[in-house]
């Protein structure tokens, strides 16, 4: 799927346009659709359907009606209808398989109003469009020092121009309702265009601005995920995780989306599982769950005297004693059920390379050679000391 610019470059270094995941040739985009229909001929009779998927700047995708008839393929640069004037854009989906997305994002492809393709894009259409986004980082940088100077709580992430230059939208983040008339009065009249302000969540910024995560990888937001579900620390109770915030918060501020990967597989097996407020009643006294490991289906419980101590039970064996106890039976003591547990010994260190030991790197070049020419010379200055003394000694007494 890459495409040419992405081969490796001089001294094994790799190339890349430098377009994060939004290259001319949508080979690295995170929302391309594989055309699989792409060999397959229409039956006799059939027309192919007349909406085309385009993708703008940051994967933002939509659907416009190709009523000119206009022979169009997956990679064309064309000219699409807009508010006013109109925009540029590359066709990412055509066929049968765009009424298949419309229909999963909901998009009605009956209406009379739906925006259209005009033509594809002329040189000049892409000169412009492409001198639009070499200004864009030079007019984000100006607008946040008009914001600050306005002293707006407010943080312009991104721009972007459309196609033929007359209009340009910026995305921000903030807080609190902000009131930024005088802000798009002084940017209309710097930069001489139409100004759009558009409020976008804190997860969209992540994903707009990319990065890599705790795990080493790129966002998840930035390179495959599509959607934004709600994330709450229930997710993380579920899946036993210390509610620390700053491990379990994104780049984005908010909780990882990565917290509602698993969830569903923990919610299942707890389903049978004894809660984490289980108490246990013994003749030797009231037993507390203390830890609980879902997969292995073990329980850890102490008694309430002696805190310190615990015993391992398994899931079945808590069910069981928990019956007993609706009947108001007592069991005999924890430590009947828990001698039937054979808890595996931890393995510290194996040797699966050969090397007996893990600091032999630290001993000293020459092994026991050196240390015995150490310990003679040593001894040598021991007793050259030693007779010096000596001489010293007989001297004064003379």
């Amino acid at each position: 799927m890459s495409c040419s610019s992405c081969s490796t470059g001089k001294d094994g270094q790799p190339k890349g346009c430098k377009n994060n995941g939004t290259c001319g040739t949508d080979g690295c985009n995170k929302l391309t659709v594989f055309d699989w229909l792409s060999n397959m001929s229409l039956p006799n009779g059939e027309r192919p359907f007349d909406f085309v998927e385009v993708r703008f700047k940051n994967s933002r995708k939509e659907f416009f009606q190709n009523t000119e008839n206009l022979s169009l393929s997956i990679g064309d640069i064309v000219a699409t209808q807009a508010q006013s004037g109109h925009d540029i854009g590359m066709v990412t989906l055509t066929g049968e398989l765009v009424r298949v997305q419309m229909k999963r994002k909901k998009v009605s492809f009956t209406d009379e109003e739906a925006p259209k393709v005009y033509r594809k894009a002329s040189q000049k259409d892409i000169d412009i469009w492409q001198k639009c986004r070499d200004r864009e980082e030079e007019i984000k940088k100006r607008a946040r020092e008009i914001a600050i100077i306005l002293k707006l709580q407010m943080k312009i992430s991104d721009v972007e121009f459309q196609g033929d230059g007359s209009k340009a939208t910026f995305y921000y983040t903030a807080d609190e309702r902000v009131d930024f008339r005088q802000l798009i009065k002084d940017m209309a009249k710097a930069f001489g265009i139409r100004i759009e302000m558009r409020q976008i969540g804190y997860r969209q910024e992540a994903q707009r601005l990319g990065g890599i995560g705790s795990c080493g990888r790129e966002l998840c937001c930035s390179t495959w995920l599509t959607d934004f579900r709600s994330v709450s620390t229930s997710a993380a109770r579920y899946q036993q995780l210390s509610l620390n915030p700053q491990k379990l918060a994104g780049q984005c501020g908010k909780l990882k989306c990565c917290l509602n990967y698993e969830l569903d597989v923990y919610v299942d097996a707890l389903k049978d599982f004894p809660s984490q407020d289980t108490k246990l009643f013994t003749e030797k006294g009231l037993a507390f769950c203390q830890k609980t490991d879902i997969f292995k289906e073990m329980l850890w419980f102490s008694y309430r005297d002696d805190p310190g101590s615990w015993h391992v039970l398994s899931k079945d064996q808590v069910n069981e004693i928990l019956e007993k106890n609706k009947k108001k039976e007592k069991v005999a003591s924890l430590e009947m059920y828990a001698m039937e547990i054979a808890v595996e010994e931890k393995v510290v260190f194996e040797n699966v390379v050969g090397q007996d030991s893990l600091t032999r790197f630290d001993r000293p070049k020459g092994g026991g050679n050196n240390n015995k020419n150490r310990n003679k010379n040593r001894n040598r200055n021991k007793n050259k000391n030693k007779n010096r003394n000596r001489n010293r000694n007989q001297k004064k007494n003379a």
